[in-house]
């Protein structure tokens, strides 16, 4: 059973929950133990935003985790919180408490072993200058690479374009996030280029099948090399075999150009909240992690490059 001094933390749904673990669960004491206090610091900062258990909504949950990232827990210690609260609050759907489970389909709460490290921009510069070669494979890789880097999209959000997506004389493009959550991206000259030498009969017209395999197919913007929708995995090879060409030895994935991109602009002086907006965060807290990130480039450069800036 939970003990009075807890309860005395707790709204009465969170110990009826940890009661539920230990009687139906056979948790052990330890476990909910650690259970109890995750949920104490969960129950404190909604209190803080006027919110609790029964009322709080996803984006509210996104922005606690992005608050526990953004500071100084270890991302172990983020990963057994959010567990603690994902399944308090499937217990209270199940047991209907409240109608609702606001972290059911948010899967971008799976807490990472830290930030991929952003490359240079010296670094992306060699990834971009990796893709050598006019075939239809190069061009699409080229344009693959350029997009991620330009919009710093998801990469399931590139390889979901369709044709209809792409604005070229404006030089934008619409990606549809996380909960079919529409935004406009804006895409540079280097980009644009790389997509009008994919848009030509030697690149994704060279790639075309007789015949459409499904449906969707003949409206994606990047293509296999069997003329169907390009996948997220194929997206991925084609990241890494470049990576692995340029000579970058930092892992490197589709998520490192996003966080490259977001890094670089605020390296150059973006406003926050306009990086917030082009990467789709539901949360300003989510895209200060990006902040922090670009002080430690600073302060990396500059105890490299300064004279008299080696610590006493």
């Amino acid at each position: 059973m939970v003990e009075r001094s807890t309860a005395a933390q707790l709204p009465l749904e969170v110990t009826e929950f940890l009661s539920w673990m230990v009687a139906e669960r056979g948790r052990s004491a330890n476990t909910v133990a650690a259970y109890e206090r995750d949920l104490i610091g969960y129950v404190t900062w909604l209190g803080r935003r006027g919110r609790s258990v029964l009322d709080v909504p996803s984006d509210v949950v996104v922005e606690f985790v992005a608050e526990r990232r953004a500071g100084e827990s270890a991302p172990s210690t983020v990963a057994r919180q959010l567990a603690a609260i994902r399944m308090l609050h499937r217990h209270l759907a199940v047991e209907q408490v409240r109608p609702d489970d606001p972290t059911t389909d948010l899967d971008g709460l799976r807490v990472p072993a830290g930030l991929p490290k952003p490359l240079t921009e010296a670094e992306v510069t060699s990834l971009l200058d990796a893709v050598v070669g006019a075939g239809p494979l190069e061009r699409r890789d080229r344009a693959l690479l350029e997009l991620l880097y330009a919009t710093g999209a998801r990469i399931s959000e590139v390889v979901g374009l369709s044709m209809g997506d792409i604005d070229f004389d404006a030089g934008l493009v619409r990606l549809y996030g996380k909960g079919a959550k529409e935004r406009i991206v804006p895409f540079g000259g280097a980009a644009g280029r790389a997509l009008d030498e994919w848009f030509v009969a030697d690149g994704r017209a060279a790639l075309v099948p007789t015949r459409w395999r499904r449906r969707g197919d003949a409206e994606a913007v990047f293509l296999n090399r069997r003329g169907g929708r390009l996948t997220r995995q194929a997206a991925w090879l084609v990241v890494r075999k470049y990576g692995e060409r340029a000579g970058i030895t930092s892992p490197l994935s589709p998520h490192v150009l996003r966080h490259s991109c977001a890094t670089h602009l605020l390296d150059h002086g973006a406003d926050l909240r306009v990086v917030q907006e082009l990467l789709g965060h539901a949360s300003i807290s989510t895209t200060q992690v990006y902040t922090r990130v670009s002080q430690e480039r600073l302060w990396e450069v500059y105890r490299t490059a300064h004279p008299r800036a080696v610590h006493r």
